[in-house]
């Protein structure tokens, strides 16, 4: 299984902090953002990775490599210009194989068992399904959340009892297929359209989940981690 970590964003809302430092190298409790997530894949035995990268990607392949110090083989999608999240992924498909594939945002932490995604990704397989998602409950900064989670585990477009997307998915190369290369596509649509032909399932995950958004969160999951 493929995984890939998006780590394409600019971070304004993180600035001064992101004008020397891509936000995925941010140290949280005294390592990279991206290691956490990185150490993650290689507990779960997932060992190919993809990392797209546009702002300061040079310092993301200098400080990472090739993957080695993680046990984990890393390549990369280079933008030009941030593609967006589907845009992004479409452009990295040639590397991330023809089967379901995990996808993480770079600027999110969770503490959610990635070994689930092996069984998830061949689920989604068998059952012709493009997506899953891993959804959370509305933190503040989001409260009207994002879809809306069925007792079938099937995920809606509704407006009522919605939760919010963690950034944490496995799709289907299929989902990207209408996406042209090199062109800026969000993912948003692609979802609402597969949701719509009922091919998005997805979990509510109640465990430790963070958007770090701002310097104020970073310092806050920073602090909470050490704690522990």
């Amino acid at each position: 299984m493929h995984a890939m970590i998006l780590a394409a964003g600019r971070g304004e809302r993180m600035r001064p902090l992101t004008d020397i430092l891509p936000k995925p190298l941010l140290p949280v409790a005294g390592k990279p953002l991206i290691a956490w997530h990185l150490e993650k894949l290689a507990l779960a035995g997932i060992r190919n990775v993809v990392i797209n990268h546009a702002w300061l990607g040079n310092l993301i392949e200098s400080h990472l490599g090739n993957g080695a110090q993680f046990g984990l083989n890393i390549h990369y999608s280079a933008e030009d210009t941030a593609l967006e999240t589907a845009g992004g992924i479409a452009k990295a498909l040639p590397l991330l194989g023809a089967d379901p594939f995990l996808v993480i945002n770079g600027d999110v932490w969770c503490d959610w068992d990635v070994t689930q995604a092996h069984d998830l990704a061949t689920e989604l397989k068998e059952n012709a399904q493009l997506a899953w998602l891993l959804l959370v409950p509305n933190p503040p900064h989001h409260p009207q959340g994002d879809f809306e989670l069925l007792a079938s585990g099937e995920v809606a477009s509704g407006n009522s009892n919605c939760c919010t997307f963690s950034g944490i998915g496995i799709y289907d190369p299929a989902l990207f297929a209408t996406i042209a290369p090199n062109q800026p596509a969000k993912l948003a649509p692609l979802l609402r359209h597969a949701i719509a032909s009922h091919a998005v399932s997805g979990k509510l995950y109640t465990g430790t989940w963070v958007d770090v958004g701002t310097p104020e969160r970073l310092v806050a999951l920073d602090q909470q981690i050490k704690s522990k």
